[in-house]
């Protein structure tokens, strides 16, 4: 349908478009000191601006807002000239808790069983 339109209305509803997901979108992607928006973001790998956003590569932070989500280490996958999506090669997820390096020995019950009447 966007076809039929003329080109300063294309091109004016693909700019509209392009505004509200950069405003409805807390993601970012972190790499060194600089950070990029996130347009989409799924599980094996997320899309950025192309326009707005240099070539990225090797590891990477992403972040909803000031909370760090994972550490990825990423390559490039597709560019269809508004959009660049990178997949993820390993993608770790960022946890509140430190790693614990011993077995926790635990005393509590499992289950419970109901007494007998």
């Amino acid at each position: 349908m966007l076809e039929y339109l003329p080109e300063d209305i294309r091109r004016g509803l693909e700019a509209a478009h392009r505004r509200s997901t950069r405003r409805r979108s807390r993601l970012c992607v972190h790499v060194n000191d600089a950070v990029f928006p996130v347009l989409r973001l799924w599980e094996t790998g997320f899309a950025v601006d192309a326009r707005r956003v240099p070539a990225l590569r090797g590891r990477v932070d992403i972040y909803d807002g000031p909370r760090h989500i994972s550490q990825c280490l990423i390559i490039a996958s597709e560019d269809d000239g508004n959009e660049m999506t990178y997949d993820f090669k390993r993608a770790t997820a960022i946890t509140d808790s430190p790693v614990r390096d011993y077995a926790v020995d635990s005393t509590t019950p499992h289950g419970y069983l109901p007494r007998p009447a």
